[in-house]
C-alpha cells in the first residue's frame, strides 16, 4: 500500500501514522502495524517502551522491510531540557529504538521538570510538579537539538504542544526552523488558528488524539464522543465509512499528518484504508464547525493545568 506523504523539513512524511502511547503489548502492536503497512512511527521516551518497539523494528528491519523506507519520531522530555542532558536522552532513545537515526525529534512540551529525580515526573513535598531549578528555555534546548542534527543523529527536529509565540521565538533565535509541529487536533477542538499559522510557515502538522481520545481514564460519562456524533455519522454514511475514517480524513484533508493508535488489527487496516474517498467543503466546514457543541472555544483533551506554574506553560488563557 502506497502512503501519501507531505513535507516534514528535508523528508517526506507518511500522512497516517501509528501511535504508540499507553499500548499494552507495543511491541507486538508496532510489528503488525509494520506489516499491515504503516510506515510513519510516533514514539516518545515518555512511552516507556521504546526498549520493547526497537526489538519489533530490528526483527522487521532483519526481513523485507527497510529502515530507510520508515519515519520514525521520537520526542524529548521534559527532564532533559538542560543542553548538557539532550544528547544523551536522544542517543537512549537511539539504543532503545536499535536505530543509527532519527526521521524526526521533538521537544514534547516547552515545560522544564527537575531532572535526577529518578522519575519523569517529579513533585516537591507539597505534591507539587517540580520544575527545573535551571530554568532551561526552550530556546536553549533548541540549540542542542540543532546539533543532533549536525551530527547526523537526527534528520528533523520539531516541536509539540507549544504555542504560536513560542515558535515564533525559536524560529527567530534558532539556525534550523522547527519543520514539524505536534498538536492536539480533532473536530471537538480542530487547533485552526495554529494550523493556518504552521501552513504560512511551511511547518508540518501533525494531529496527535484525531479520533478524540475515546479510551482516556479521565473521559466523562457524558462527554460527547465523536463516535457517536450525529453530524460525524452522517458524513460517514454519506461516503459508506466508519466515523473514525472520517475523522482520520478530516486532517489529511487539511494538510496533516495524522497518528491514530489502535490495538486491533482490524482497526489498523481501517485507519490506514482512508483514501479512497474525500469530504467535500460541507462536510469540511460541517467539522470545522463541531466544536461549538462543546463550548465557545471548544474541549482541549490535553491541558496539563497541573504544570500551568512553569514560565513556559503554553496555554495560560485556558486555564
Amino acid at each position: 500500500m502506497s502512503i501519501p506523504t507531505i513535507t516534514c523539513g528535508v523528508s517526506q512524511m507518511p500522512v497516517v501514522g501509528f501511535g504508540t502511547s499507553r499500548t499494552e503489548d507495543p511491541g507486538g502492536e508496532v510489528e503488525m502495524a509494520l506489516n499491515v503497512g504503516y510506515r510513519h512511527f510516533d514514539c516518545a521516551h515518555l512511552y516507556r517502551n521504546e526498549e520493547d518497539i526497537g526489538r519489533a523494528f530490528s526483527k522487521v528491519f532483519s526481513g523485507d522491510t527497510k529502515r530507510e523506507d520508515v519515519f520514525i519520531v521520537s520526542k524529548l522530555w521534559c527532564t532533559s531540557h538542560r543542553t548538557e542532558h539532550v544528547e544523551a536522552t536522544c542517543d537512549k532513545t537511539l539504543s532503545d529504538l536499535q536505530l543509527d537515526y532519527l526521521d524526526l525529534y521533538l521537544i514534547h512540551w516547552p515545560m522544564a521538570f527537575e531532572p535526577g529525580k529518578g522519575t519523569l515526573f517529579p513533585v516537591g513535598d507539597d505534591e507539587v510538579p517540580l520544575l527545573d531549578s535551571q530554568s532551561p528555555s526552550p530556546v536553549e534546548t533548541w540549540s542542542a537539538m540543532e546539533k543532533l542534527v549536525e551530527s547526523g543523529k537526527c534528520r528533523n527536529i520539531g516541536l509539540s504542544n507549544f504555542n504560536i509565540s513560542q515558535i515564533e521565538e525559536i524560529m527567530r533565535s534558532g539556525k534550523i526552523k522547527p519543520a514539524c509541529l505536534q498538536a492536539e487536533s480533532h473536530p471537538l477542538f480542530p487547533n485552526l488558528e495554529l494550523l493556518e499559522f504552521c501552513k504560512k510557515n511551511d511547518i508540518s502538522f501533525v494531529s496527535y488524539s484525531p479520533l478524540g481520545s475515546p479510551g482516556r481514564w479521565w473521559r466523562k460519562e457524558n462527554e460527547l464522543s465523536l463516535f457517536e456524533d450525529e453530524d460525524v455519522l452522517k458524513i460517514a454514511q454519506k461516503h459508506g465509512v466508519t466515523a473514525g475514517q472520517v475523522l482520520i480524513r478530516y486532517q489529511v484533508d487539511k494538510g496533516n499528518a495524522v497518528i491514530p493508535k489502535t490495538s486491533s488489527q482490524t482497526r489498523m487496516v481501517e485507519n490506514l484504508s482512508v483514501f479512497g474517498f474525500s469530504l467535500d467543503a460541507s462536510d469540511m466546514d460541517c467539522l470545522n464547525t463541531l466544536y461549538k457543541k462543546a463550548g465557545p472555544n471548544g474541549y482541549r483533551i490535553y491541558l496539563c493545568s497541573e504544570f500551568k506554574h512553569s514560565p513556559y506553560f503554553p496555554f495560560p488563557s485556558e486555564v
